[in-house]
Formats: structure tokens, sequence, C-alpha cells
């Protein structure tokens, strides 16, 4: 069996730098057309200056022949200011901004403390049709962690809606019942990403069998019933959802540690395992438009006039992939059979 869809893009993808950027690139580039690269490096990508650098580097590594594109997005901070954003609209290179609330997730120390403090980027975004977004978790030590994406978006996306309403949001990585409830409810204009650990796993697969540190992300993995309805919103063919792989990789040693970082690394499969989710939901029609089609739209950008063609052919992801310092990363289905394989891989 072939599936033949437009070409797809990524719009939620960490690239990080150096060695690890040099070696993840090509597993997204085979796959991906575009992509939205997150600014959470070490120091943050706040600036435009630094969003373009960044951009130059990952330019630099990408393989011969290849037309990728990186869309740059800004580090949102206590003091971002209008003419920041300004500049990165008539930039041409920063195509989004993004809200991490300090604290919330890796490399967030440097992040919003205060929404209040970011209102006048937000008036300038809003103005300037820039998306923003939202890593949406509650950081309040006092909220289960399981619980920490509906107290975000009831405490904070509401009223920040309210306020600003005709800011461009786009929740990520959305986990709960209650964040496509959110999304459904809204009004044009808010969407949400969709990552394949979501549809796929529920919280059990932390534990199964021992601690799973490569199963480990923020947002956690959520219950069952939760898995289902963001799989029911990623296969439903409602435009406000769309895929964002929040792809990101660590090295083995900084996941299987004493404090091991958030992340899971999918960019090998980015498309692949989506097709393997929409297939088991009776949906694999409607991928495309999840995959290739209602993000562009979303974002006032041409679709993709090539196309990818997957196979029905199960394989095996290795254990570890070498990147060039020597460091092992992990990826997600190590060792387990994919059914879907990208043809020419």
């Amino acid at each position: 069996m072939r599936l033949t869809i437009s070409r797809p893009d990524d719009w939620h993808l960490h690239l990080r730098d150096g060695p690890m950027l040099s070696g993840v690139l090509a597993h997204t580039t085979a796959r991906f057309a575009r992509a939205i690269v997150m600014p959470n490096l070490a120091p943050p990508v706040t600036t435009t200056a630094a969003a373009v650098a960044y951009r130059g580097r990952i330019l630099a590594c990408l393989p011969d022949g290849s037309d990728f594109e990186p869309l740059m997005t800004l580090y949102l901070t206590d003091s971002t200011s209008a003419e920041d954003i300004a500049e990165a609209s008539a930039s041409g290179k920063v195509f989004a901004v993004k809200l991490y609330p300090a604290g919330a997730t890796t490399h967030s120390d440097q992040g919003v403390t205060s929404l209040e403090k970011c209102f006048p980027a937000l008036e300038a975004m809003q103005r300037l049709r820039m998306p923003l977004l939202v890593h949406g978790e509650s950081t309040d030590p006092v909220v289960d962690i399981f619980d920490r994406e509906k107290r975000f978006i009831e405490e904070t996306l509401v009223p920040l809606l309210q306020r600003f309403d005709e800011l461009k949001l786009v929740l990520e990585h959305i986990t709960t019942a209650d964040a496509v409830d959110f999304v459904r409810d809204a009004r044009a204009g808010v969407a949400a990403t969709i990552t394949p650990q979501h549809i796929l796993l529920n919280r059990n697969a932390l534990f199964a069998g021992g601690l799973r540190p490569h199963h480990f992300c923020l947002p956690v993995l959520k219950a069952e019933r939760h898995r289902e309805a963001v799989l029911e919103a990623a296969v439903s063919g409602e435009p406000e959802f769309f895929l964002g792989t929040d792809s990101a990789p660590h090295s083995r040693g900084r996941k299987e540690s004493d404090c091991g970082c958030a992340g899971v690394y999918s960019a090998h499969a980015g498309i692949e395992l989506y097709a393997e989710a929409f297939e088991e939901a009776g949906h694999l029609d409607r991928l495309e438009n999840f995959a290739s089609h209602f993000v562009p739209d979303f974002y006032g950008l041409p679709r993709n006039s090539g196309t990818l063609t997957l196979t029905r052919s199960p394989w095996t992801p290795p254990a570890s992939y070498k990147m060039p310092d020597g460091e092992e990363l992990v990826p997600f289905r190590s060792g387990e059979s994919i059914n879907w394989r990208l043809e020419g891989a």
C-alpha cells in the first residue's frame, strides 16, 4: 500500500545547535519542506539578529540539494518590546513568537514571569498578525503535573484572548480533552499543534516495564481518555488542529540521568508515526490536510507544491543514532516496529 500526499511541514520543531543540529537535521529535511524552529537555545533566541544568525547555521548544515526552509521564532521575555516585534515582522525570516512560562520546560528559565509585562509586545503582534505560540502549562508548584495544561488555559489563556481579541494564537502540543475543547470553543485565529507521542501513548507508557525516560516530555503524557480526545481532534478534519512534532533531541546521557531532560525525539519518523495513528483511527485520508494544508493556510503561506510518498512497509528504528560529537540519541520507538516507511529512505 502506498500513500502520496502534498509535502508536509512541521510546525513545532527543536533542532538545537552545534553537533546536535548537524546530526538531526537530515531527518527533518527528508520529510518536511518547512518547519517552525523553536528558539529555546542556551542562550535563547530573543532578537531578530540572533534568529537570523541561527537560521544561517541551520542552512549551513542542510544536506546537499535540500530546499528545506527554516521558519524562525523569537523567545518571548518580560522585556520583549513592540519594537522587537516590528523588527522581527519586517525581517521576513521570523514567523512567530514563542511563550514559555518561566520554568515550564527545557531552557525556559528566561521565559515569561508576568504576562502583563508582555502586553506591549502582544499588542504589536496582534497588529502585525504575528502568531503567539504557547507552551501552555501552569508553573504554580501546587498544581498537579497532570492538571497544569487545564489550569493554564483557565487562568491565563482565557483572559489573554479576552484582552487581545484578534491575536493569532497556537496552543502547542495539546495533551488533554480540556485543550481540545478550548480550541474548538475559541474564536477564529486560535489553533493547536499535536505531537505523535500524545496520540500514540498514554501516561502508562512512562512506566511500562520500569521507568521509561525516553517517553518523558512536557507537557507530560496524560490518561487514556485524554489521548483519545487528542487523537479524535487530530483526525477530525477540523483545520484548527495540525501537525507539530515537538521533536526534541537530547543525548542519551541527558535523558538517562538522575534529573533527565524532557523531550521525545521523533524527527526520524516525523510523518510515518502520524500515518500509523491516522490509519489505526480509520482516517488515513485526512492525514494530508492535517500535515500539509491546514497550517500554511493558518500562517498565510503558500501550500507546498511537491509530494511525499509513504509505503506500508514495517521497519524498526535503531537503538540509537550517533551524533557528530560521539553522543548517542535514542529515537522514539527505538527497537520497535513502525508500520509506515518513507519511500526512498
